[in-house]
């Protein structure tokens, strides 16, 4: 699971605006979305800072309850 769209969409960029930013083809913004797609971490970082957060926020999904 990944917020990748959560935060594009945040941002008001499309796929594309996010893709022609990053580098890649619309079609990897849409599989990385998806989960379709495992991006390098390179792209990660790119994907992290063209929409304004980091990597934990936006790959990985962090608990706040405590158990």
């Amino acid at each position: 699971m990944n917020r990748v769209a959560e935060y594009r969409k945040l941002s008001g960029l499309s796929q594309l605006a996010l893709s022609k930013e990053i580098g890649v083809a619309r079609q990897t913004v849409n599989l990385i979305e998806n989960d379709k797609y495992n991006p390098s971490l390179d792209l990660c970082i790119k994907l992290a800072k063209a929409l304004d957060t980091d990597l934990n926020t936006l790959f990985w999904e962090v608990n706040h309850h405590a158990e």
